[in-house]
């Protein structure tokens, strides 16, 4: 699935199976979840059936990354104050 355009649609599940191959696990029923409450990718209907833009799915995955860390230390420090809160 290397040889998508930032262009072409996917499926949900096509775009579940893409994001997984690129490196960023996530599975179709998590972008159901995502689409219903919010805080997903970008996503168009075709009738019921929702579409996402590769360039779309890429973007979102990509802005969920932390920034580089070099230790487990340093990861809590770049979390934001509100997950550092919740224990």
């Amino acid at each position: 699935m290397t040889d998508i355009g930032p262009d072409s649609f996917l499926r949900r599940d096509q775009a579940a199976k893409a994001l997984t191959a690129a490196g960023y696990p996530v599975s179709p029923a998590t972008l159901a979840t995502k689409a219903c409450r919010g805080a997903g990718p970008r996503f168009r209907l075709f009738g019921r059936v929702p579409l996402y833009r590769w360039g779309d799915l890429l973007e979102w995955a990509e802005n969920k990354l932390s920034p580089p860390v070099s230790s487990t230390s340093e990861v809590r420090k770049s979390l934001p104050l509100v997950l550092k809160s919740s224990k």
